[in-house]
């Protein structure tokens, strides 16, 4: 059971991390980004790291596509 939800996660995170950089437009970049994130924070649910998965998902679902989004917004404005 457990090596089937590994390679689920795995799965996902592949899946994610090939939709991450097959995005060419920035923006939906930043949105792919988080989620590649939330399936990262998955993986380390499974394999039993809690302190690495809330800290994932606090800083790689949440602030870090928050600030590429600022980025693009303030740099796309000119």
């Amino acid at each position: 059971m457990t090596t089937v939800v590994l390679l689920v996660a795995l799965a996902f995170v592949a899946v994610s991390g090939f939709a991450v950089v097959a995005t060419p437009d920035p923006r939906r970049q930043a949105i792919t980004l988080s989620l590649f994130s939330l399936c990262l924070t998955l993986l380390f649910v499974a394999l039993q790291a809690p302190d690495v998965a809330l800290s994932e998902l606090a800083i790689g679902s949440a602030v870090v596509p928050l600030l590429v989004l600022l980025t693009i917004r303030k740099v796309g404005g000119r």
